[in-house]
């Protein structure tokens, strides 16, 4: 027998910062398998933790719940599924980076319109100027150089 560290569910729970009923449900839905100790109660080990670490990786990454399910099906049928886990993780990260891109332009988008408020209040920015007017100036200003 192994003398690995046990947790039980309330303790893994503030290890890894989650809600034991999310835990549960990750369980129920097979992304997290724990042991059981002689009385049927869960506990989970260090490699557990790793295990759940990654997949809240991918998780972060925009991975559903179906994809994550879909990868863990892929990697317990062993290395010959390689090709068809890198295929879906080369997706998940193409949807991510396209997010990210759209991120950055809400985000360009909010920054012109902090400004174009702070221009306001400082009256850098005539009260009667649109903020759609503004967005035009700095558009023209980008192509001109």
């Amino acid at each position: 027998m192994t003398n690995e560290k046990k947790y039980h569910i309330g303790e893994f729970s503030k290890m890894v910062g989650l809600s034991s009923a999310t835990l549960r449900y990750y369980e129920s839905e097979g992304l997290l398998v724990p042991q059981r100790d002689c009385q049927g109660q869960r506990f989970y080990t260090e490699a557990d933790r790793d295990w759940l670490l990654f997949l809240l990786h991918l998780k972060g990454t925009g991975m559903t719940i179906s994809e994550l399910k879909q990868y863990i099906a892929l990697r317990a049928q062993g290395d010959q599924t390689i090709p068809e886990r890198l295929a879906l993780l080369k997706r998940v990260q193409q949807n991510a980076e396209q997010q990210v891109n759209e991120l950055q332009n809400n985000l360009k988008v909010l920054k012109h319109k902090i400004a174009w408020y702070e221009g306001k209040q400082s009256h850098q920015i005539a009260a009667s100027e649109t903020f759609a007017a503004y967005l035009a100036k700095i558009k023209e200003k980008n192509q001109n150089g």
